[in-house]
């Protein structure tokens, strides 16, 4: 992470209005460090520049859930899979939508997606990590997820 936080660094320096390095670096520093005002900061950044970027809603969206802002994640995540429905922003959408509570929602987008991209690296360890595993019969999933609630 030093090294790529230091690159992109150096590129926002060299042009400060860089929406793609503002939008990595604060997706990097959302996803691979707690220091979610710093990500977010440069993220609205990057969104002033380009506000109706799907990667950059996505990265909002990620950086807002790890703040703790649900509603708001969710808002941002899917006008992202509105307009592009990659399998990342599908993990990142599903995950706030099922700690919001709408599993079934999450399991209808997770579905869709791996469909389309059985092995991307982001789905497949989000529904490891969440202890999901999906298969071809929703009705099958449903008795496979661990809710929490017994």
């Amino acid at each position: 992470i030093d090294g790529a936080e230091s690159q992109l660094l150096a590129t926002i320096v060299k042009n400060p209005d860089n929406a793609t390095a503002l939008n990595a670096l604060g997706y990097t520093l959302a996803n691979r460090t707690d220091r979610y005002e710093e990500a977010r900061t440069l993220i609205e950044k990057a969104l002033e520049l380009s506000p109706n970027e799907p990667a950059i809603l996505d990265s909002m969206g990620w950086v807002l859930y790890h703040q703790g802002d649900l509603l708001e994640s969710l808002h941002y995540l899917r006008k992202a899979y509105e307009q592009f429905p990659d399998p990342e922003v599908a993990a990142h959408l599903g995950e706030v939508m099922w700690v919001s509570g709408d599993r079934g929602s999450a399991m209808t987008v997770w579905r869709e997606a791996i469909a389309k991209n059985p092995e991307h690296g982001v789905l497949t360890s989000t529904l490891d990590r969440l202890g999901i595993t999906l298969t071809a019969d929703a009705e099958a999933d449903a008795g496979e997820v661990d809710t929490g609630t017994e």
